[in-house]
């Protein structure tokens, strides 16, 4: 079971620019781990490295931020599933945009991560608004599908099976526990000259 997503409240960060690809979200160094423990220390490294602490994951407006406030078309380029851990491992709860890249986009609900398109001129007021308010919160509200910043709220649409394996947080596998009963008796009626499953 993954964490159930109703609601995100918390600070936004805005991270300016169209087609942050998840090359710049986690460097391709590290891929090789098998377990995400420790990966949100390491995103946007190469960025921030090269910002030389001007990135905005490191400005004091926006630390300890839950709600990223992005650009078009974010999280392009490879499919890698390490980009969305990695938000996930820096405290990442929601991520609003114009769009987002299609894997990257299921990969966020797999991890946990509520993902919004709102129209440009949306982000621009969400951005003007967190870049001049220290301290701006926001609230994504996933039962309500609506992004409150500022006093004004914006409504927005997610597929159906999504927010539903969101707010039930519903993985993977616990999607198919949900059908344990079929299986075990389909396991049942296997015929013995038949392998078990494992």
């Amino acid at each position: 079971m993954a964490d159930r997503v109703e609601r995100v409240t918390g600070r936004g960060c805005v991270l300016r620019g169209d087609d942050i690809d998840t090359d710049r979200i986690i460097p391709a160094r590290y891929l090789r781990c098998v377990v995400f423990d420790g990966l949100g220390e390491h995103a946007f490294e190469d960025d921030r490295a090269q910002a030389k602490g001007d990135h905005p994951i490191d400005d004091p407006r926006f630390i300890g931020a839950n709600v990223l406030i992005v650009g078009r078309n974010f999280g392009c380029g490879s499919s890698r599933e390490h980009a969305p851990w990695a938000l996930e491992g820096l405290g990442i709860r929601a991520i609003v945009a114009p769009s987002f890249a299609d894997i990257f986009r299921n990969n966020c609900a797999k991890v946990g991560i509520l993902t919004v398109v709102l129209p440009q001129e949306d982000i621009d007021r969400m951005v003007a608004r967190a870049e001049d308010a220290p301290g701006f919160s926001a609230e994504v509200n996933l039962e309500s599908q609506t992004v409150t910043f500022g006093g004004e709220t914006r409504r927005f649409e997610i597929a159906p099976f999504v927010r539903h394996c969101l707010i039930n947080g519903l993985d993977d596998i616990a999607l198919t526990l949900e059908h344990a009963d079929d299986i075990t008796a389909f396991e049942s009626r296997r015929p013995e000259f038949m392998p078990a499953s494992a």
